[in-house]
């Protein structure tokens, strides 16, 4: 699996740390800086959440 983040729809809501903390990174402005080429198998569901969780729409979830 593979976290894309769109980093112009982010709006710094931070709900994708909330459903996903050991997935997302914001920076120091509260912005998605997420860069995960992969993500391991028992952080996926972690990942989904914090997808789904975005009002913007900004993480998109790539399957293996």
């Amino acid at each position: 699996m593979k976290v894309i983040v769109q980093a112009n729809r982010c709006q710094g809501h931070a709900r994708c740390l909330a459903e996903g903390p050991d997935v997302y990174v914001l920076d120091d402005l509260g912005y998605n800086s997420t860069n995960i080429d992969h993500v391991p198998p028992h952080l996926e569901d972690q990942a989904r959440r914090g997808a789904l969780a975005c009002p913007e729409l900004a993480l998109t979830i790539i399957e293996d």
